[in-house]
């Protein structure tokens, strides 16, 4: 079994195991792209999973825009479409919220934090294969959480004890991943992400880091140019030169 082949497998493990979780209030709607967007999630593993990677970049869980939408890791539609040349079918979630329809590729609305951080791949690399030959990027948790409102829910809002169920789940999820890709770095996108990777990490010879998360409600993000911010810590860390 190569790469690919066991991150798939371990993908839909997780699936199944979050799949079955049961959550309260605030949080009235649960989307796993991971069920409905399978096509296209499994498209992006089988096409950019294979092989050793350098580093793994980790975020925290699907943006409504984004991951929610079409099921790749900080899935801006325009970049996972014309870029990553991702077009698989997407379905719809069981119960889907109706101020959040899950439109797929015709969504028409932007993933900041995606467009921003694939912004920086594309500029740096060029194409996906020089950016995926030594990097990846992965999400700890499948599932976006939506408010009786429509609003969104990071995980860190749910119930201690609720979170603790995920939490297990995608830790190990986690740590089977970075056994599969035997990454030297995991870069944490934001402090949520880079305190589960040290969680995760603990134990191995990976080195754990942190950039600024490109998502436009951090003042930080905005006041500069985001891309150019993250390379900068990127060289500082010793990631790229």
């Amino acid at each position: 079994m190569n790469h690919a082949s066991e991150l798939i497998a371990a993908a839909q493990e997780l699936s199944a195991q979050v799949g079955r979780l049961k959550f309260s209030a605030p949080v009235t709607h649960i989307y796993n792209p991971l069920d409905y967007a399978w096509q296209a999630h499994e498209e992006f593993l089988s096409r950019f999973g294979d092989g050793r990677k350098r580093v793994l970049f980790l975020g925290m869980n699907p943006g409504p825009f984004g991951m929610a939408q079409i099921g790749i890791p900080f899935g801006e539609i325009a970049a996972a479409r014309d870029w990553l040349k991702i077009t698989a079918p997407i379905k719809k979630p069981a119960n889907e919220h109706p101020k959040r329809p899950i439109q797929g590729w015709e969504c028409t609305r932007s993933e900041v934090s995606g467009r921003r951080l694939w912004k920086l791949f594309f500029e740096r690399f060029g194409t996906p294969e020089k950016f995926f030959a030594e990097h990846f990027v992965a999400n700890f948790c499948p599932l976006a959480f939506l408010s009786e409102t429509g609003s969104n829910v990071t995980p860190d809002k749910i119930s201690k004890s609720e979170r603790a169920r995920l939490e297990k789940f995608c830790d190990e999820h986690l740590r089977r991943v970075l056994e599969i890709l035997e990454p030297e770095w995991l870069i944490g996108i934001g402090a949520f992400a880079r305190k589960q990777g040290e969680l995760a990490a603990a134990g191995t010879n990976i080195r754990v880091g942190q950039i600024l998360h490109p998502s436009p409600a951090s003042p930080k993000a905005n006041r500069h140019d985001w891309g150019q911010t993250a390379t900068q810590e990127l060289v500082a860390l010793g990631v790229w030169k």
